[in-house]
């Protein structure tokens, strides 16, 4: 693999993808983020086994090619090269290092196996809708600092999301309580909503959405299962397992 990026763009999305990724990792492929060059893109994954995110960005591809290297030191590297800068990322043939060059710098990342590293996007979606970005963050926004913290109470550590019957029209609501205070927002629902299962989305996913969220105006793609969602939204795709648990 032999690719050439823009720093800004580079970094903005290891910014995106690299918080996912937990700092002490038992399971050594969960420190890496997995990089797939194929056209005139590069994807970038990283998960940490309940949430992933997997973004674009666009790169002059001389060869195409995957593997994974470690997140938080590539995206330490990548930082702290010049504005401005063009950066070169080349696999060696056997597939054990990648090297970075920019300028006058230079470095060496041990590489593992793509094929080593999880997916979580596998398996179907039973409902799918379109939800304006600002009504999602709004959701969020006006319940997220109702979420437990209280490890033993699982199943308040996120918001519960639902459809539901309110003045002859059907809303979709947003909760969430700690118990001993409680928040709710609501708004239309969104034509595809009806029918879908009620969910718990996680407190991590919860913040990295509100994170990721950079344009108001965007609408974001919201599919539901009874174990994961996913949210797809410009060049990203945030897929995450749901807490499983009955909401009070």
């Amino acid at each position: 693999m032999r690719i050439t990026l823009e720093r800004s763009n580079l970094l903005k999305t290891l910014g995106h993808v690299h918080r996912v990724v937990e700092r002490r990792n038992t399971i050594p492929i969960l420190s890496n983020v997995l990089l797939r060059a194929e056209g005139a893109n590069v994807q970038f994954k990283a998960t940490d086994l309940d949430l992933e995110i997997t973004e674009g960005a666009p790169a002059m591809v001389e060869k195409a090619g995957a593997t994974t290297v470690p997140a938080h030191l590539l995206y330490e590297i990548v930082r702290k090269l010049p504005d401005g800068s063009e950066v070169a990322l080349t696999v060696n043939p056997e597939g054990t290092t990648m090297t970075v060059n920019s300028g006058r710098s230079k470095f060496s990342l041990q590489c593992l196996p793509e094929g080593d590293f999880p997916d979580l996007t596998a398996g179907t979606f039973s409902h799918s809708f379109k939800i304006k970005a600002a009504d999602l963050k709004m959701l969020i926004e006006r319940t997220q600092f109702a979420i437990s913290t209280e490890e033993t109470r699982y199943y308040l550590n996120g918001i519960y999301f639902h459809t539901v019957e309110a003045d002859g029209q059907l809303k979709l609501r947003a909760v969430a309580t700690d118990g001993h205070r409680l928040a709710r927002s609501e708004i239309e629902a969104p034509s595809g909503s009806e029918g879908m299962p009620g969910i718990i989305i996680p407190r991590k996913t919860v913040g990295e959405i509100q994170k990721l969220i950079e344009d108001p105006e965007a609408m974001v793609q919201f599919e539901v299962s009874d174990a994961k969602i996913r949210l797809s939204f410009g060049d990203i795709v945030l897929t995450s397992k749901l807490i499983d648990g009955t909401f009070p």
